[in-house]
C-alpha cells in the first residue's frame, strides 16, 4: 500500500494542519501555485515532494516541473496545474494526458471522478486549494491510497485556522 498526500494552490501559505493530515504518507504531490521555496521545504520535512509549477510560480524554479508522471505502486500518476489547458475540467485532462491517476489544481475546487479512456480506467483528482481562502471555498487537501491496482482518494476539508 502506498499513501500520497495531494495538495495544490497553497499560494505561499502552509497551514499548520497539513503536517498532521499528511503524517505517514509516502509521498506528497503538489499540483502547482506553490508560492515559494518555503512551502516545498515545509512539505519536504513531512515526506518526499514532487511538485509542478502553476500560473503564479516561477517556471524556471528547478524544483518545479511543468508536469510530472510518477509511479505510485503499480499505477502511474500524472500531475500538472491545469492552467496549461485554460479552464481545466476532467474531460479535457483525460483527452490530453494518459495515466491511471490524473491530479490537477488551478480551480481551487475539490473534485474526484472516475472515467474511462480507450478501455483504461482513470481517476481524476483536484485536491482543492490549501492556501488562503478564496472564492468562498473551504481549504482542502486529499489523501490517495494505492493498493495493487486499486486507487482510492479522500478529500479532507481543513478547518479554519488549521
Amino acid at each position: 500500500m502506498t499513501r500520497v498526500g495531494l495538495i495544490s494552490d497553497t499560494h505561499g501559505m502552509l497551514r499548520p494542519a497539513i503536517a498532521g493530515l499528511f503524517a505517514g504518507v509516502d509521498l506528497i504531490v503538489h499540483a502547482g501555485d506553490v508560492g515559494g521555496a518555503a512551502i516545498l521545504d515545509g512539505l519536504s520535512s513531512i515526506a518526499p515532494v514532487e511538485a509542478v509549477y502553476g500560473n503564479v510560480d516561477d517556471p524556471e524554479d528547478p524544483r518545479l516541473a511543468r508536469e510530472r508522471t510518477i509511479p505510485v505502486g503499480t499505477l502511474t500518476l500524472h500531475v500538472s496545474h491545469g492552467h496549461e489547458i485554460g479552464s481545466p475540467r476532467p474531460e479535457l485532462l483525460v483527452a490530453r494526458y494518459r495515466a491511471d491517476i490524473l491530479v490537477f489544481g488551478h480551480t481551487h475546487r475539490a473534485l474526484v471522478t472516475r472515467t474511462q479512456r480507450a478501455g483504461m480506467s482513470m481517476l481524476v483528482v483536484n485536491p482543492g486549494a490549501a492556501g488562503p481562502r478564496r472564492f468562498n471555498l473551504a481549504a482542502s487537501v486529499a489523501l490517495l491510497t494505492v493498493t495493487g491496482t486499486q486507487s482510492d482518494v479522500e478529500i479532507i476539508a481543513i478547518k479554519e485556522g488549521g
